[in-house]
């Protein structure tokens, strides 16, 4: 049976809306990133606030292709857009803290460094025009764990939050993303050359499976399980103890 993006569409608008209007906020930021995931939810928010929404291209050390890309879903949906290069800001930061920690883990640090100077950006101009900062994430990738806490994780609302990868493709297309978007390789942009399913080691379509139906191989299903146990720390509040004094 076909889907029906259109009403799907709708009703996440509204979704949007809803959770703007509650604290009172006028609209919602975004990163554009390139990929299909800040596309759709783009896409998505131009809809929702047709004159109170921004996106923010903020490349770090990125590919060229993915600032093409971020641009290009900006002006497929009239979105105002921008650029904030955050690459000299990433090396001052790194310098200052220092040369901390063996290289594996330092290299990762770094990472997701990226990630988190985004989040600091989204929310100066999300306080600053009183908007709400949307997230680009989505259920595939919050089940594994595969998001930076209190980087792309720090968010206030997650529009694509509960559709697994297979579904924001058919959204995305639904809602006029590029194709050129749609089918270039998922990739967090993390360092040059990586791609979402090498660095999580299983497909999205294994992912998706599982999620929606349990079924996978023993292989992959012990993955997920594994990594969903040990990242179950990035999707809940930070712990308090029931301790009374």
């Amino acid at each position: 049976m076909e889907r029906d993006y259109e009403e799907l569409a709708r009703r996440l608008v509204d979704w949007i809306r809803e959770r703007v209007d509650e604290p009172g906020c006028r609209g919602a930021v975004f990163g554009l990133s390139g990929g299909v995931d800040s596309a759709t939810v783009a896409g998505l928010c131009k809809r929702a606030f047709p004159d109170n929404c921004l996106g923010l291209i903020m490349p770090c050390h990125s590919s060229p292709l993915d600032l093409e890309h971020a641009s290009l879903a900006a002006s497929q949906f009239d979105i105002p857009a921008r650029v904030v290069t955050l690459d000299d800001i990433y090396e001052r930061f790194l310098e200052a803290v220092g040369d901390v920690g063996a290289a594996e883990t330092k290299e990762m640090a770094a990472a997701n460094l990226k990630p988190r100077l985004r989040m600091v950006t989204l929310y100066f101009h999300a306080n600053r025009l009183n908007y709400l900062v949307a997230g680009t994430g989505n259920k595939s990738e919050a089940t594994v764990g595969y998001f930076t806490k209190y980087g792309d994780g720090g968010v206030d609302i997650l529009p694509i939050g509960n559709l697994v990868k297979k579904e924001v493709y058919g959204l995305a297309r639904h809602v006029g993303v590029p194709t050129s978007i749609i089918e270039k390789p998922p990739t967090a942009g993390l360092w040059a050359g990586q791609t979402d399913e090498v660095e999580m080691g299983l497909f999205y379509q294994d992912i998706d499976r599982y999620i929606l139906t349990g079924e996978a191989t023993k292989q992959v299903s012990e993955r997920i399980k594994r990594m969903h146990a040990l990242s179950e720390h990035k999707r809940r509040l930070p712990l308090v103890p029931e301790i009374k004094w």
